[in-house]
């Protein structure tokens, strides 16, 4: 049988019991946080909530004039909202699937594109790793956390991730990477040859270097653009009712 009835479907697909965490993965593609205060969501992520919960479009007075600059630098496409009252919210990114990373006086450097929410207490500032004048078209943007607290991360399909050493530097595609620990400096290296021979978005021929002790987290999609392709939205919203 491939049908539910709706009290069957309810009970299969209902919520699941709370847990103790601020934030808990109410699915794999589906952050809910119990919301207490303020926390800091990807703009456009807010799927349902309950509660009395209010957003707020990041500011000059929470983050002063410097970081804007840099979040206008990044693009449309990140951006933060504010969310801060009581109640149960739930967040989640294209289908996309969302990894929890409790940090204890720790450091993390992620892509912007792969930051789904931040607990307040957390600190983060938003850094540019230069371009190569004729070899790159496009700046890489990152965000570097810092502190106590938990931030949540989305990928495309399972992450992975790989430790550096300082034996043996670690060769990654931007585009396939996700995150690093806060105390490696990326690179960038070129290999115009091939980037003449396959195109200049291709992750061979635009490469990420990472030297030293740390860790880095990748996602099995190279490149992701072409499997979640960013359209504009219509506001258009229709319904149908069945009885």
């Amino acid at each position: 049988m491939g049908y539910h009835s709706l009290e069957d479907f309810i009970r299969r697909t209902g919520e699941r019991a709370p847990g103790p965490e601020t934030f808990e993965l109410e699915r794999e593609q589906l952050l809910k946080v119990h919301l207490n205060g303020v926390v800091w969501i990807r703009m456009g992520s807010m799927t349902a909530y309950r509660g009395d919960i209010r957003f707020t479009r990041e500011d000059s007075l929470e983050y002063g004039p410097g970081k804007l600059v840099k979040i206008s630098l990044a693009g449309e496409g990140f951006s933060f909202t504010k969310a801060e009252g009581r109640g149960k919210l739930y967040l989640a990114d294209r289908g996309k699937k969302v990894s929890l990373l409790k940090l204890e006086n720790d450091s993390i450097c992620v892509n912007c594109n792969d930051i789904l929410a931040i607990e307040d207490p957390l600190n983060w500032d938003i850094r540019m790793m230069r371009k190569f004048s004729g070899v790159m078209d496009n700046e890489i943007y990152n965000v570097k956390l810092e502190g106590t607290g938990i931030v949540a991360i989305t990928t495309h399909q399972d992450p992975l991730t790989f430790r550096v050493t300082k034996e043996y530097p670690f060769f990654t595609s931007p585009n396939a990477t996700v995150a690093w620990s806060g105390n490696l400096e990326p690179e960038i290296k070129t290999d115009i040859s091939l980037k003449t021979l396959i195109g200049k978005n291709s992750g061979e021929s635009v490469q990420m270097v990472f030297r030293g002790e740390g860790f880095v987290v990748i996602q099995p999609c190279e490149p992701c653009e072409e499997v979640y392709p960013q359209k504009q939205p219509e506001n258009k919203v229709s319904n149908v009712y069945i009885s």
